[in-house]
Formats: structure tokens, sequence, C-alpha cells
């Protein structure tokens, strides 16, 4: 079983604290030793996921920020985060996960669908909205997430009936889940099945977006 070190919520913590290129440095021995424990956690639940879907390569974000466009300029992130794409195509959403004291989550969806995804989801959801309602008000969906998360229009999407029964879901911009986690949850021995149970929770609504973008309006596949 693996687990999360310790160690890992104690780097971040001091980071968070010294976010700066010369404390860094001085600390590099630490934060590799720390950043490879993490990375070898993340990477007990890219092959146990593998198993059961099919994911792109495995993938750990890197601690340095691009501060290039950013008002805060902070070199480093407070935490560490992995995200596990699935296979395009045919299989769509992401599962991530981010480590960072008082502040870590499970999550995934659709951060940011391009245009065409985007009209394609509203148009099945103006079609027919009851089978992602299902979905979304699922048990199971309901006890790992809530709801579906993410921004929204303020109003409807141009082309769309502000009027619509389903404009509550036509005006998302994104579609996402998540669930969060105390330190000493991501801490215990627990954590990695917690994990991997959340992720297969969103498995039926990454299934009903797959299907949707990948065929046209008549349910003709588009590959």
């Amino acid at each position: 079983m693996n687990k999360v070190p310790e160690t890992a919520f104690n780097f971040l913590n001091d980071l968070s604290q010294n976010n700066n290129k010369p404390w860094f440095l001085e600390n590099k021995d630490q934060f590799d030793r720390v950043f490879d424990d993490v990375k070898s956690f993340f990477k007990g639940i890219y092959e146990e996921m593998q198993a059961s879907d099919h994911l792109e390569r495995f993938h750990v974000h890197r601690i340095y920020r691009d501060v290039r466009f950013a008002k805060d300029k902070t070199p480093y992130k407070n935490y560490f985060g992995l995200h596990l794409g699935r296979t395009k195509p045919l299989l769509r959403g992401g599962y991530y996960i981010s480590i960072e004291p008082g502040k870590s989550f499970v999550g995934g969806g659709f951060w940011e669908p391009d245009k065409e995804d985007l009209l394609r989801i509203r148009k099945d959801i103006e079609q027919d909205d009851s089978e992602l309602r299902s979905l979304v008000q699922a048990p199971e969906f309901v006890k790992y997430f809530g709801e579906l998360s993410g921004e929204e229009l303020k109003t409807a999407p141009k082309g769309f009936d502000k009027e619509h029964k389903a404009i509550d879901l036509l005006r998302k911009k994104q579609f996402l889940v998540m669930r969060s986690f105390t330190d000493a949850e991501v801490l215990s021995d627990q954590f990695e099945n917690e994990v991997i149970r959340t992720f297969k929770a969103m498995r039926p609504f990454f299934d009903y977006m797959s299907e949707v973008l990948t065929t046209d309006a008549n349910g003709v596949s588009r590959y």
C-alpha cells in the first residue's frame, strides 16, 4: 500500500513560508527526496487506474510555476499535482489529484472544453438532459462529489433559450467534479484506496461525455 509521506506536507508548509529561489536551492535535496516519494505514490495510482481504464502517459506536474503572465510571481507551486488523461479521441475526461496542506482534493472532468466540444455538449443537453441529470443525481455521484461544479455564464449561451428547462446545465462552461480531503485523510493508510474509489465514481459521467463527444447529433460516430 502506497502512502503520502508526512514529509510532503512538512516540505510544502516550509515552502509556502519561503517561496523564493535561494531557499529552494538550499533545500533542493530535501525536495528531491520528497518528490520521489510523492511520485511513487502517484505512480501506484496511475498503474491501478490503468488496469481498468485507458490512460495517456504518466505526468506529474512540475513544482515550478510559469510566472510570465501571472500577477503572482512566486516561483514555486505550494502543492504536488497529478493529471491522468484518458486516451483520445474515443475516451474523454481527465482525473486530477492535488496534495496541499489544508487544501488537498481529488477531481476531474472537463476544464477547458474547446468551442466545438462545448457546443456539442450543450446541444445534447438541449435535446435531452435526462441522462446527465440521472448521472449527477445518482446516490454514488452525490456521495462523492455533491454536484457538478465549474464556471458558468450569467445568462443563456448564444443560440439557446434562456427559459429552457435545463438552463442550469446549459450555462456551464466547465463540467467538473471535486472531493476534498483533510490532511489526516491524505496521510492515512486508506488514502490511496479512496482516491481510486473517487476516480472510479467519475467513470459513468466520463463515459456519457465520451459518447456525446465522439458522435454527432444523430448518434453516428465521428471517428
